[in-house]
């Protein structure tokens, strides 16, 4: 019985701290769907909202919580100093983006990401960047924070860069540009090139409550699964007690052979 106590104990321990793991990552997942859900709602209400001229917003370091506003601008655009935003993805097509430096009326640079651009057939990359309209445009387009990541993802080699982080581009162009970036939806005169327009994240709420379900269901199962070893053990020694006890009830009788006294044997080391 001691062997047993040890063994139950041992499997009581293992079963809670993997059931409190499991509990701990559909927190986690319940947590990442209320951020999901903060980020949808805020984005549906600056939807709603008219867009803001760009000096309003921009006047610091971008934030998440700031992103997807809609403002508006206007100056003219540096096609010489374009850069572009390599291995972006949309609606699940690899390709890049277009950020084209804006002189604003206003005086101020600020970084423009014109739209995406799909790889090629042979899987290539496009080398020569559409140009921005030319003389005075105004735009609209989403905010968007600077992306953040090693110097030689965010500093623009070549005319490339991996992240699109307006600290390093303005340092690449030697000027002082805006931090952020804004994501163009409409500009006027229109731009050629084929272009596609900056898109909203899907506002679904993913995964998270399914994922969620299934690890309190797996924290369910190990405790369930525990309580069915324990009681298959129980079983098994409960069998293990009658078998000895009818061994010795014959042995009492007289009537045991050699088979039945092996039997003994084997139920008393059970």
């Amino acid at each position: 019985m001691k062997k047993l106590w040890v063994r139950w104990i041992g499997l009581l321990v293992f079963v809670a701290l993997l059931g409190a793991a499991f509990v701990r990552l559909g927190e986690w997942q319940m947590h990442r769907l209320e951020w999901r859900r903060g980020v949808n709602a805020r984005i549906m209400a600056y939807q709603q909202q008219p867009p803001k001229p760009y000096e309003e917003v921009f006047t610091h370091e971008i934030t998440d919580n700031e992103q997807w506003q809609r403002v508006t601008a206007t100056g003219t655009f540096d096609a010489k100093n374009q850069v572009q935003a390599m291995y972006r993805n949309q609606n699940d097509q690899a390709g890049s983006e277009v950020v084209t430096p804006l002189r604003t009326d206003k005086g101020h640079w600020l970084l423009v990401d014109r739209g995406f651009i799909p790889r090629d057939q042979g899987g290539k990359e496009i080398a020569v960047l559409p140009d921005p309209p030319s003389g005075t445009v105004t735009l609209t387009g989403y905010v968007r924070r600077s992306e953040h990541g090693k110097d030689n993802a965010i500093t623009p080699q070549d005319g490339m860069a991996r992240l699109i982080n307006a600290p390093a581009i303005g340092k690449s162009l030697n000027r002082e540009v805006l931090d952020g970036y804004v994501g163009l939806t409409e500009v006027k005169p229109a731009q050629s090139g084929n272009l596609k327009p900056m898109t909203t994240p899907e506002l679904d709420e993913g995964p998270h409550l399914s994922y969620a379900i299934q690890w309190f269901c797996f924290t369910g199962i190990a405790v369930a699964g525990a309580g069915i070893l324990i009681r298959g053990d129980l079983r098994d020694r409960k069998k293990a007690l009658a078998k000895k006890a009818r061994a010795e009830q014959r042995a009492r009788e007289g009537t045991v052979a050699t088979p039945d006294s092996q039997e003994v044997d084997d139920a008393a080391r059970s």
